[in-house]
C-alpha cells in the first residue's frame, strides 16, 4: 500500500480521467460500491484464488470466548475488504436491479485489496477499472466490451493492443475430447493456466504429478506437439478449428466468431489484421468464467494490461435469478508503468509569491480574483532566493508567479510566464 506525491497523484487522475471519458462516450455508467462486502459472500467460492488473499475484519465486541472458539479466521470476521469489483457488482446489481435498465452497463473505478506478496507490480491495494454488460446474453456485450477498452488504450497512446479470446466452453470440450474425466477439468485448466509460467513440459510434468488421467496427458502432450497450437492464429472460424481437437462446441464457436467479426467492423481492421486473436489455451484464473474469456496484451510488455470474461453464472447466487453478465478489467498499475500523458494543456496555475507584511485579507482578496477567472492559485511566502522556490513551482505544473507586496492591487498585479527567462 503506496503512499503517492502530488505530481504522481495528479498523473494517475489524468490517466483515470482518460479511461472514464472513453468509457462514457461508449454508453457506460459509473456506479460505486462500499470497500467492504459481508465476509460470506467474499467466500461463497465465485473469487477463485483471490479469496484466500481477501482481508478479513474482525467482528466487533469479540470476548476471549469468542476467540478460543473460533475454528478458523474467518470464524471471527463479518466482513472483508473487496478484492475485485466483480462480487460487489454482482451484489449491487441484486440490490438495485428494480432501478437500473434491462441491459446495464457500469463503470467502476475504485481500489481493491489482496494479501499480495508485495514484489515489482504487485501491491496489496490497487485501482482496477472495470466495464461491465449486464442483462445481455449475446456477443453484442463483448464486441462493445472490447471495442471500449481498446479505444480506451489507443486514447492513452498505447496503440497496437491485441485482444486474445477463448472461450470457457471449447476449454473443457478440448479436455473432453482428449479425454480428461469431468471431475478432473477444473484442476487441469488451473496447471494450463500456468503455461506462460512454466512451459508445455512443465504443465505436463505437474499434471502427471497430480495424477490426472495418465492417457489424457499423453493425448495433451500430442496436442501440444502440433504444428501451430501454441501459436496466436489470426482470428477468424478457420484459425479458430485449425486450433481445436475435431467438433468444437458449436455455439461457442460462432459467438467467438460473431464478437471477432463485429469489433473488425467496428475498428476498421482488416481481415487477418493482428487486433484479434484466438489462444486455445487462455484459460483466465476466476472459476466463474463461463463463456468467452479473454486478455489485453501490447507488444512492448510481455504480460497482459487486462482482461475478462464472461460470468453468467454470479448474479443468481444473489439474486436467485440468472441473469447474463460480462466484463473487462485494465489493469491501471500496469498501465501507470508505461503511459506518459502530457500534462493537461489550457490549465492557468498562479503563484503568488508575497512579503510577510501583506494583509492576509488583501492577500485572499487577489487569490479569489484570480480563482474566479478559472485559475489555480497558491499563496508562497516570499524567500530571499526565489529561483529554487519558482524551479519547485514550474515542476508542479504552475504557468505564471507574481510578486507582491503591500501595495499591491488587483489592477498592478504583475504575473509573468513561469519559464526559464522569467526563472532567471
Amino acid at each position: 500500500m503506496r503512499d503517492f506525491l502530488p505530481a504522481e497523484k495528479a498523473r494517475r487522475e489524468r490517466l483515470l480521467g482518460v479511461i472514464r471519458d472513453v468509457y462514457r462516450r461508449h454508453g457506460f455508467d459509473e456506479i460505486e460500491t462500499p470497500v467492504a462486502e459481508d465476509s460470506e459472500r467474499l467466500h461463497a467460492g465465485l473469487g477463485g484464488d483471490n479469496e484466500k488473499l481477501a482481508f478479513g475484519i474482525l467482528k466487533r465486541g469479540l470476548t476471549r470466548d469468542d476467540l478460543q472458539a473460533a475454528q478458523e479466521p474467518l470464524d471471527l470476521a463479518d466482513l472483508g475488504l473487496r478484492f475485485d469489483l466483480t462480487v460487489p457488482l454482482a451484489r449491487f446489481y441484486a440490490s438495485h436491479r428494480a432501478d437500473l435498465p434491462t441491459v446495464f452497463r457500469s463503470i467502476q473505478i475504485a481500489p481493491v485489496w489482496r494479501a499480495e506478496r508485495p514484489q515489482k507490480g504487485r501491491y496489496r491495494q490497487f485501482v482496477q477499472c472495470d466495464i461491465d454488460v449486464l442483462g445481455e446474453p449475446g456477443p453484442r456485450a463483448e464486441a462493445e466490451l472490447l471495442v471500449a477498452s481498446l479505444d480506451a488504450l489507443d486514447a492513452l497512446g498505447l496503440e497496437g493492443g491485441v485482444i486474445r479470446l477463448n472461450d470457457r466452453r471449447l476449454l473443457t470440450g478440448m479436455l473432453a475430447t482428449l479425454g480428461f474425466a469431468p471431475s478432473e477439468y477444473d484442476g487441469a485448466l488451473i496447471t494450463i493456466d500456468k503455461l506462460d509460467k512454466i512451459a508445455q513440459d512443465g504443465v505436463l510434468a505437474e499434471l502427471r504429478e497430480r495424477g490426472f488421467t495418465p492417457a489424457a496427458v499423453d493425448a495433451l502432450e500430442a496436442f501440444f506437439r502440433r504444428p501451430q497450437t501454441m501459436e496466436f492464429l489470426p482470428f477468424g472460424e478457420a484459425a479458430i478449428r485449425r486450433a481445436l481437437p475435431e467438433n468444437p462446441d458449436p455455439e461457442a464457436l460462432v459467438g467467438l466468431v460473431a464478437i471477432g467479426e463485429a469489433v473488425m467492423a467496428a475498428r476498421g481492421g482488416a481481415p487477418g489484421e493482428a487486433l484479434l486473436q484466438f489462444d486455445p489455451f487462455l484459460v483466465r484464473g476466476m472459476g466463474y468464467y463461463t463463456g468467452p474469456i479473454f486478455e489485453l496484451a501490447h507488444p512492448s510488455v510481455p504480460y497482459s494490461l487486462g482482461g475478462g470474461g464472461r460470468y453468467d453464472g454470479m448474479i443468481g447466487r444473489f439474486l436467485g435469478t440468472d441473469v447474463p453478465a460480462t466484463g473487462f478489467s485494465l489493469g491501471f498499475e500496469r498501465l501507470v508503468d508505461l503511459v506518459d500523458l502530457p500534462d493537461e494543456a489550457g490549465t492557468d496555475a498562479v503563484a503568488l509569491l508575497h512579503d510577510p507584511e501583506v494583509p492576509l485579507a488583501a492577500l485572499l482578496a487577489l487569490k479569489t480574483a484570480l480563482v474566479a477567472d478559472g485559475s489555480r492559485v497558491r499563496l508562497v511566502a516570499r524567500p530571499k532566493n526565489v529561483k529554487p522556490t519558482l524551479d519547485a513551482l514550474a515542476a508542479d505544473g504552475f504557468t505564471r508567479f507574481a510578486f507582491v507586496d503591500a501595495a499591491t492591487t488587483a489592477a498592478s498585479l504583475d504575473l509573468r510566464p513561469l519559464t526559464e527567462t522569467a526563472r532567471s
